[in-house]
């Protein structure tokens, strides 16, 4: 009887032991890779970081409107997308790369810190205090504490200029290894200018924090201007940034196949068409076709007059009707909604926003140098980005059957020559100017930069009213997703009562980096 019991216990044993083993086997999907190359999740992380033009977010730039209540209003938002599954792939991204035995020096790595110090940024213009020193951890610490903003800016900081200084490191030695590149087609030299490119738009980002003597913000300036070899920075529209359509597997956001139903229901907003109307600034005829009330009522096609955007604080019935009306002007319907690859691609980072961004800290006295000729350069190449340039010939249309209503031959050194253009010195005129002509060029570019632009300097005036909600105020940052107040409570307290002196997550709350 003994021998039977133990005989059975074995067996039980036995059984337990292979069934454990077995769930293990079927546990692991034998059809699921547990690696991927590099390159691979490099692509899928720079696809994250592009942001698609003619989207709600634009409309909050005030380019645009929705006009049309089913498909959307002009709203602001309420909680925050955070990227932190996609700097999850950028420390995959860069352990793939280590597997395959390169160095610690390598353009993965160097290019992970720079997409570090991009998604922060992202990130901490919305929602403020993040969790950086002990995040991304995961099961090791699912809860990590927040770090204030100076202190993710802190880091950020330092992430670019380690990325600057690998990036240096492997230019020198000809390294061939990154892949998986569509911005740069792997070329780490236009990676290393978008890095000291990007770190001057987070340096004037801080303006209101110029004298924080631990972040130094005037002396990292004035040191990539002063160390050209050392910090190149891009020189030209040929290093922009920038997403690029093929037309098949992705398409521009405004096409041949939605023109039906979009066309109608967006129209431009008064903020941007209202300024480059006044200005007689030829990007006019570019972005908008004429209302068309004001051509049956006889002004001329060229007529700045006869450009007319919206206010994206009027309520939506008021603007439904007016541009059902005709009083209101739509996109560009023949340059934007005739073609899958869009009449240009969308910059990330570039090279306009770049020369706006000196001539700033030179109006500002962070450096010196001649402002006029930054503001100026950034002008011209905003222009040349839209096919514009001195003798340019551009038809003006109608909106519904592409019509060519006039031509008009533009000059780009006229429009220059204008009293209201001419750059009005080191003064706070000046300073409007440049962020007004920044604005401009960051049409359909960029993110929400034009946003965070407006809120760090009121430049220029955004629209309020019923149609922007929020009880007509614009929200000075977003909430933090439910993710983060279900899944880091504690840690999501502190941080509120850090920043505003009380547990309320509220869009009227200024950001440290907003301060004065």
């Amino acid at each position: 009887m003994k021998s039977i019991k133990n005989t059975v216990f074995i067996i039980t044993l036995t059984a337990l032991v292979f069934s454990c083993k077995d769930f293990e086997e079927l546990e692991s999907n034998q059809n699921k890779p547990t690696t991927a190359p590099a390159s691979l999740v490099l692509n899928g992380v720079l696809n994250d970081l592009f942001e698609r033009p003619w989207s709600v977010e634009h409309r909050q730039n005030q380019f645009s409107c929705c006009n049309y209540n089913y498909y959307g209003t002009n709203e602001y938002w309420a909680s925050a997308t955070l990227n932190f599954l996609t700097l999850k792939n950028v420390i995959k991204m860069e352990e793939e790369a280590k597997r395959l035995g390169v160095g610690d020096v390598n353009p993965f790595a160097a290019v992970g810190k720079f997409l570090r110090a991009y998604f922060y940024v992202r990130m901490s213009q919305r929602v403020g205090d993040l969790p950086v020193t002990e995040a991304l951890k995961g099961i090791e610490n699912p809860a990590p504490p927040y770090d204030s903003q100076k202190e993710v800016y802190a880091q950020v900081l330092d992430w670019l200029d380690e990325a600057n200084s690998e990036l240096a490191q492997l230019i020198e030695s000809n390294n061939r290894d990154l892949a998986g590149d569509f911005y740069f087609n792997n070329d780490l030299t236009k990676w290393q200018k978008a890095v000291n490119t990007f770190k001057l738009r987070v340096l004037i980002s801080l303006s209101k924090k110029a004298n924080d003597a631990d972040l130094n913000i005037k002396g990292r300036f004035k040191a990539v201007m002063d160390n050209p070899s050392q910090f190149p920075v891009m020189t030209g529209l040929s290093d922009n940034m920038q997403y690029i359509y093929n037309g098949t597997s992705n398409l521009y956001t405004t096409n041949p196949g939605n023109r039906g139903f979009d066309k109608g229901r967006y129209n431009m907003a008064q903020t941007l068409l209202g300024t480059l109307a006044a200005l007689k600034d030829p990007r006019t005829y570019v972005v908008a076709n004429p209302a068309t009330k004001k051509i049956s009522a006889g002004l001329a096609p060229t007529d700045f007059n006869a450009f007319v955007g919206a206010p994206s604080g009027e309520s939506l019935d008021n603007m439904t009707f007016k541009a059902g009306n005709g009083e209101y002007s739509f996109a560009n319907q023949k340059r934007y909604y005739t073609t899958y690859v869009g009449p240009e691609p969308t910059i990330q980072i570039g090279y306009p926003e770049l020369c706006f961004t000196i001539a700033e800290a030179i109006n500002r006295g962070w450096i010196t140098g001649d402002a006029a000729t930054f503001y100026k350069n950034g002008i011209v190449a905003s222009m040349k980005f839209n096919g514009i340039e001195d003798g340019s010939k551009l038809d003006i249309t109608e909106p519904d059957e592409d019509k060519v209503l006039a031509t008009v031959t533009v000059s780009v050194t006229e429009y220059l020559n204008q009293s209201q253009v001419i750059y009005a010195g080191n003064t706070e005129t000046g300073l409007k100017q440049i962020v007004t002509q920044k604005y401009l060029a960051f049409f359909q570019n960029s993110g929400q930069e034009a946003y965070f632009n407006y809120r760090r300097t009121g430049y220029p005036v955004f629209d309020v009213g019923p149609g922007t909600g929020n009880g007509g105020k614009i929200p000075k940052r977003w909430l933090y997703p439910v993710s983060e107040v279900t899944n880091n409570t504690a840690n999501y307290k502190a941080a509120l009562q850090r920043q505003f002196g009380a547990e309320v997550d509220d869009l009227n709350e200024e950001l440290w980096i907003d301060q004065d």
